[in-house]
């Protein structure tokens, strides 16, 4: 059975880091952002990670290891900023940014 971390707030964001998540990650906020740190989470290869970040206003700030896959999914104004791996396989981390301002950095190390 899949586990699901679920985090709510109406106005501050969240910020958290890979000893406290589980498979799946839910964090919803009117105003604010999601700050995730996965660099100490060892994904297997294969394996995805998921990040579902509901907002008004708000993005995301990922940082993960240089192997790690980021795909990025959803509707916001604003961009994603990645330069990471693109290609299918290794670990992967999927998030799926919903909100209208907001982008996604993906930052590695």
């Amino acid at each position: 059975m899949t586990k699901t971390d679920i985090k709510v707030s109406i106005i501050g964001g969240h910020r958290l880091a890979g000893a406290t998540l589980h498979e799946r990650t839910l964090t919803v906020s009117l105003i604010g952002g999601a700050d995730i740190d996965l660099t100490d989470v060892d994904i297997p290869d294969g394996a995805e990670l998921r990040i579902t970040k509901l907002s008004l206003i708000g993005g995301v700030s990922l940082r993960v290891r240089p192997d790690v896959r980021v795909a990025v999914h959803g509707i916001r104004l604003g961009g994603v900023r990645d330069e990471g791996p693109s290609e299918p396989g290794g670990p992967t981390v999927r998030v799926d940014a919903w909100g209208l301002v907001g982008g996604v950095n993906v930052r590695r190390g």
